[in-house]
């Protein structure tokens, strides 16, 4: 089977960070992404500012792109390790204050659990910065194994949220 996605924008990846200059290095990302041999940019939302989640440190600064790739889901996986690392992340702890976070949300439909990736992401139904910029660029979106993604905003209502300026 062919993990490639060339033709449709089904690939979601969630951007986050919380410390420094958090938009800036959320924006730098989104840029880079979009200048990464296979990947092309089709979607991004607004950025948001969310409370940490079962985490520590300054709010986070998040946002969703949807992206089309010539990557497999594990190649795709690599080179999102590769970025955050390039942005100076450090893993010193779980769940650590991050410059960079990049997750892999959605990828075609599919449902993959491995030891080093699952999708859809195991928590992208439970945390309101995923779920609103997600459904701001596919306001339709269906999560595999799990409906649609609508139906969990109201689990998701007590987590505070704001949407910034760009």
């Amino acid at each position: 089977m062919d993990n490639r996605n060339s033709a449709g924008a089904g690939v979601y990846i969630g951007l986050g960070s919380n410390m420094g200059n958090a938009a800036e290095h959320v924006r730098q990302a989104i840029l880079q992404l979009a200048e990464w041999p296979g990947i092309s940019v089709v979607a991004q939302s607004g950025l948001y500012l969310s409370t940490p989640v079962d985490a520590s440190g300054d709010d986070f600064v998040n946002a969703v792109v949807a992206i089309r790739t010539t990557f497999s889901p594990q190649e795709l996986l690599v080179q999102l390790l590769h970025m955050e690392n390039s942005f100076g992340r450090q893993r010193t702890y779980r769940n650590a204050p991050r410059v960079l976070d990049l997750d892999l949300l959605l990828y075609d439909g599919q449902e993959i659990k491995s030891d080093v990736l699952t999708i859809p992401h195991p928590r992208i139904t439970e945390r309101a910065f995923v779920l609103f910029p997600l459904l701001q660029i596919a306001p339709d979106i269906v999560i595999p194994g799990k409906g649609q993604a609508q139906q969990y905003l109201d689990d998701v209502s007590d987590q505070a949220l704001a949407r910034l300026e760009y």
